[in-house]
This record gives C-alpha cells, structure tokens and sequence, in this order.
C-alpha cells in the first residue's frame, strides 16, 4: 500500500533532488564561504545515502517467511532506521566541530550567493518531504528518512536567514551559531528514534497494560491464573506474546477453544500480532506473572 511503502518512483525523484542540492550546495558554500551552507550540503548527502538504505530495507522487509526466517526480514527497516539516525548525530557533531572552529578563526562569508543558494535547496526539501510525508506515518525507517529531509529543510531555512542578514550586516559569528543550532536539532530529531529501534531489537517489552491482560484472560471460564509472560516487538508494528495458563483439569479439545478466545482478545483489544499460549493445570500456578519482580 502506497500508505505503508512508500514507491519506487518516489525514491528515485528524493534521491535525485538530494543529489542535486548537495552538488548545488557544495558549490555554493565553496564560492560563499559559509560553513552553514556546506553543512546542509553534507546533509543532504547523508539523505541521499539515507534514502538508498531506506529504499533497500523496505524492499528486503516484505519478503516473505523462510525457514531460516521464522519471522521474516521485518526488522530490515528497523536496522535502517537506526543506522540513519546514527548518521544524522554523526553529522551533528561534524557540523558542531567545525563551527567551533569557525568561532575561533571566522571567515567572510558572501550572503548573496548563500541566500540564492539556501533558497533552491529549500524548495527542494519541502518536495522531498512531501513524496515521503505519508510513509514516515507508518514506518521508522521512512520517518528517519522524512527527518533527515525535515532537518535539511529547517537548516536551509536558517541559512537564508542568514545569508540575508549577512547580505546587510557582516556579522562573521552568526554563521557559525546557526551551524550549531542545527546540528542540535539534528540530534533533538534523531535521538528518540534511536532510543525506540534500540528497545525493539533488544526486544524490550512493548508499552502494554499487563495486569488489564492478566485479569482479561483469567476472567475466561476455567482459566485459574497466568505466568511466565513474554511481550516483545518485531518491528514497530508487530507486538508477539507468549504465555502459560493454568486451567482445569479439562479435556485437550476443550482447551482449544480457550486459546481462540484468548488470541482474539489480545489481537482485538490489544493490538497484539501473534500470540503463543500453553496450557497447564498445576505446573507454575503459583508463579508470578513475569520470570522477574517488575518496578
């Protein structure tokens, strides 16, 4: 769906619009002497690498189940999202740098051809975003992406700020300063997605209400209690769960029924993808929910 994965054609015009403004940019900084412009050039390069490894990811993410992939190649987008926005800090810290070193021994900077140039790459930021608006709802990988294009956008529009006011005032510092506040909103951008593609390959527990499960599934006719709980995430999407209930003493085919009941419950009521139950009578009925005490 073009709401889920965003298109080949779309990926080809970002990654050419990207191309382009970095050539631009880079010219451009080099004739102006602006830091900040050749800041925004070197992020836009690193969009353009960012939207190559999105592009590969998505496409590797909808391959099918294999024997050897029980759970597919999901996690492809989620290995893309993280190293994109391990870039993105890279490159903040770059710009912070060499805006330090600006500070120290400022140059002149030419405010025309910054401005002209800031402008171009500014139109081009606002298209680029607009082709992956809709696929950064949905996806991380798409939505490093779409910051990587947001955070260009943003820096562009600082740099014709400043290109302007440099075309009437030689402020030798202002350039610099706007370097390092968009290399703080770079990191500001990409921190939480790291933090979140961290948690999900580590396969940390997803956000869910445990206890309001706990009493669901024992509130089921002939099931006593619930252990040995485990909640994970396979990508931001897909949420897997496993469990041990402990039932009567009741027939197999009786139980199955139960497994129905609980799977369409957590799928319906909590979002929950897959859903893996075992059934007991005695074994564990006095363990906790979790292996482990919780805070």
């Amino acid at each position: 769906m073009e709401t889920e994965n965003v298109s080949t054609v779309r990926f080809f015009w970002v990654t050419f619009l990207n191309v382009l403004i970095t050539v631009v940019e880079i010219l451009g900084g080099l004739l102006s002497g602006s830091l900040a412009l050749l800041s925004d050039a070197f992020h836009n390069l690193s969009d353009s690498a960012s939207i190559v490894i999105s592009y590969i990811a998505q496409r590797i993410a909808i391959k099918p189940e294999t024997p050897q992939r029980t759970f597919g190649y999901r996690r492809a987008e989620i290995l893309s999202a993280l190293l994109n926005a391990g870039l993105l800090i890279v490159i903040a810290l770059f710009i912070v740098i060499e805006a330090v070193k600006r500070f120290m021994h400022p140059d002149h900077v030419n405010g025309d051809i910054m401005t002209v140039v800031a402008v171009v790459g500014l139109l081009a930021n606002f298209i680029s975003a607009g082709l992956l608006h809709a696929g950064s709802r949905h996806s991380l990988n798409i939505k490093a992406t779409y910051l990587h294009i947001l955070a260009d956008g943003l820096s562009s529009i600082g740099v014709v700020i400043t290109g302007i006011i440099l075309i009437f005032w030689h402020v030798k510092w202002l350039d610099p300063v706007v370097s390092v506040l968009v290399a703080l909103y770079i990191a500001y951008e990409a921190l939480p997605i790291i933090q979140k593609t961290i948690n999900i390959l580590m396969q940390a527990a997803p956000d869910i209400d445990y206890d309001a499960i706990k009493k669901d599934i024992t509130s089921i006719p002939q099931v006593n209690s619930v252990h040995h709980v485990h909640a994970w995430l396979v990508d931001e999407h897909h949420t897997m769960f496993s469990a041990h209930i402990n039932c009567e003493d009741i027939k197999l085919s009786e139980v199955e029924p139960i497994y129905r009941q609980i799977s369409k419950l957590l799928q319906d009521k909590y979002h929950i993808s897959h859903v893996t139950i075992q059934a007991e009578c005695q074994r564990g009925i006095n363990e906790k929910m979790f292996d482990i005490d919780r805070d």
